[in-house]
């Protein structure tokens, strides 16, 4: 989501380890860790200004805590899942939306007040402008503002294909995955959108698979960046999705639905067919990969900070889900989502809108009822985040549980999680929130 999740490069993805929308999460920390590159001192700056927590927030937004790392990208995935299950979302919701994009098309995190002008240097965040495309171009009515952005994203595209949370650092797969997500949700074909040197996006998000480099037990698995390349559980369920053309939302492909993973063959570090690799071969290695970490950790993925004890990751776990759906591995991706349905609803409801709605979108990818989702009724959990919908089927958003008290704007203990897998794949990036949590 997710994005990741799935919230970034920046402060998260997504689409994160920070699921969220892990997605952007996971790109903010990196942003943050990096330290030197051009991100660091503007998000240390923001890191300085008066938290917007502390203040009223606008209207229209999702969440009760602080935006100013990931208010685009939780607005953008509440605004998504819900429409994905038939809610209609509050008119105010939408224009908060829209009124966070800046003049050159792109999205920060938070704009605490958009009738100013974005000035040079506001950190524009790729994550959070691919988020708020696919949310805005499956609600339908914005093509200015979606045309903008995605121009935008395309003016900021990296050489080798690929795009990083913040433009011109290093590319990384979760970034490079939710922009392929947006330019198809847009209407336009990922593998057009060529850079100067004639890459396109599959080109750039291939450089971050490892394929059979490394031990037997990450072959297939994608890392987030070439800096300090390892495996990485997020960053390959975001590829795995983007590979195939596909973002935040994966329709379901029907219960019967099963193709089998096939992991790369591999002999001697070395993929055995010479030859490239299709990014339908390498999305294919890279569900292998999280089928064997989903089966070797039971049934989830797992994260942790240096150090630490490993954890269940609630917000990855539902991004192998979506991944897994992608490449029509119905069996395996269920196997997951029971394990989700036992022990996600804790988790949503401290993490808030970007969580509930990656949830949401992992049922959807799976057929499963959102509205019955291990006893939680995740749609009206969702709508309990934000204003009143202005049609929502089914039960009302007004008799949602007191679960949203508790939403920690898609941030909260994911932030921790996203700097975690940052250092711990040697990368340095972090934040957006999804990344959520990307979600």
């Amino acid at each position: 989501m997710a994005p990741t999740a799935s919230l970034p490069q920046q402060a998260p993805a997504p689409h994160s380890g920070a699921p969220l929308a892990r997605r952007a999460a996971t790109a903010l920390a990196a942003a943050l860790v990096l330290g030197a590159a051009a991100a660091p001192a503007a998000y240390a700056a923001a890191a300085g200004s008066p938290s917007a927590a502390a203040k009223k927030l606008p209207e229209g937004l999702y969440g009760t805590k602080d935006p100013q790392y990931d208010g685009v990208w939780r607005q953008s995935l509440a605004l998504l899942a819900q429409h994905t299950v038939g809610v209609r979302p509050a008119g105010s919701a939408v224009r908060w939306l829209v009124g966070q994009q800046c003049a050159d098309g792109a999205f920060t995190a938070f704009r605490a007040e958009p009738g100013k002008p974005c000035a040079a240097k506001t950190m524009r965040d790729t994550n959070q402008t691919a988020a708020a495309v696919q949310a805005l171009a499956a609600l339908g009515g914005h093509g200015d503002t979606v045309d903008k952005a995605v121009g935008w994203l395309k003016s900021v595209q990296n050489d080798d294909g690929s795009w990083s949370s913040i433009p011109g650092s290093p590319g990384d797969a979760n970034s490079t995955s939710v922009v392929i997500g947006a330019l198809a949700a847009a209407g336009q074909k990922p593998a057009s959108a060529t850079s100067k040197k004639h890459k396109t996006p599959y080109d750039g998000l291939l450089t971050f698979r490892l394929g059979c480099a490394g031990k037997k037990d990450a072959h297939g698995a994608f890392t987030f960046q070439l800096k300090g390349a390892a495996p990485n559980a997020d960053a390959t369920a975001a590829a795995a999705t983007g590979a195939l053309g596909k973002g935040f939302v994966v329709a379901p492909a029907g219960p019967r639905a099963h193709t089998p993973v096939t992991p790369p063959a591999c002999k001697d570090g070395k993929d055995k067919k010479p030859g490239p690799v299709s990014a339908v071969q390498a999305a294919d290695g890279g569900a292998a990969y999280l089928v064997a970490q989903l089966d070797k950790n039971g049934r989830h993925l797992l994260s942790a900070m240096p150090g630490a004890k490993p954890q269940p990751d609630v917000g990855n776990t539902a991004d192998a889900v979506v991944a897994l759906a992608a490449g029509g591995h119905g069996a395996d991706a269920r196997r997951p989502l029971v394990w989700l349905q036992k022990n996600a609803a804790d988790w949503a409801r401290r993490s808030g809108p970007a969580a509930y709605a990656q949830l949401v979108l992992a049922a959807h990818a799976t057929g499963s009822d959102p509205r019955s989702f291990g006893g939680t009724d995740l749609v009206t959990a969702l709508n309990a985040t934000g204003p009143e919908p202005a049609a929502a089927p089914g039960k009302h958003a007004k008799d949602a549980d007191a679960a949203a008290k508790n939403d920690d704007g898609g941030m909260g203990p994911w932030w921790i999680v996203g700097v975690g897998l940052a250092f711990g794949a040697g990368l340095g990036f972090l934040l957006s929130g999804r990344k959520r949590d990307r979600l």
